[in-house]
């Protein structure tokens, strides 16, 4: 997949609330009511990123999982990294609270 050009980045980006360009990642850390919770929202990412064959970093502190997307085979960011940030998105919509 073609890496996408910084205006199409800061284009994308601007769509998905909660994410935030870190160099040639996009992350959103998500703090979630319990460590369960937290578990079973690493499980809906996991199989989304199954499905579409693009897996993310994925760190759990507790309730907070911080997810960053890149597409490492194409040295950057891809649409596979933000449509796979849309259907997080959807599991978990941005409340406004700065993480």
């Amino acid at each position: 997949m073609a890496r996408l050009s910084k205006e199409q980045i800061e284009y994308n980006i601007s769509k998905l609330p909660g994410w935030k360009l870190n160099g040639n990642c996009i992350d959103r850390t998500i703090e979630l009511n319990s460590f369960k919770e937290a578990i079973s929202f690493v499980n809906q990412v996991a199989e989304f990123a199954e499905e579409m064959d693009h897996h993310p970093e994925i760190k759990i502190d507790f309730r907070k999982v911080k997810l960053s997307l890149t597409t490492h085979t194409s040295g950057g960011l891809t649409g596979k990294d933000f449509a796979l940030a849309q259907r997080i998105n959807k599991l978990v919509p941005y409340s406004g609270k700065a993480m």
